[in-house]
């Protein structure tokens, strides 16, 4: 958890919030089909709309800053390293204005690739 304080009193954020939202902004990036997570059986497998949380993985910083790592699944044929560019982009703007929490890093991961 984040605990920001103010002159009008303290705000505390959950780890979850952090990958909520960076979760929504990696989704809305063309060429993202969904997030992904890996199985018990050590299979990915895709992530629905309301269970965006579980592909990323948020670690709070002792600095107050917060550091994510997204696990994807990609459109066959996209350019990965502007793709992967702009989720990191997008995901740390959203994440920051939405918190107000400095993004230290965002490290994206591509899973799988859907064909079709």
């Amino acid at each position: 958890m984040v605990k920001i304080e103010n002159l009008k009193g303290d705000i505390t954020i959950d780890g979850e919030v952090f990958a909520n939202l960076a979760g929504d902004a990696a989704t809305s990036c063309f060429g993202v089909k969904a997030m992904a997570a890996q199985g018990r059986d050590g299979g990915i497998f895709q992530l629905r709309r309301e269970n965006m949380s579980k592909g990323v993985k948020a670690e709070l910083g002792e600095d107050g800053s917060v550091s994510l790592e997204l696990h994807i699944a990609v459109d066959h044929g996209v350019n990965l390293n502007a793709l992967c560019n702009s989720i990191m982009s997008e995901v740390s703007y959203k994440v920051s204005k939405a918190t107000g929490v400095p993004v230290k890093r965002v490290d994206v991961y591509v899973d799988s690739m859907i064909i079709g």
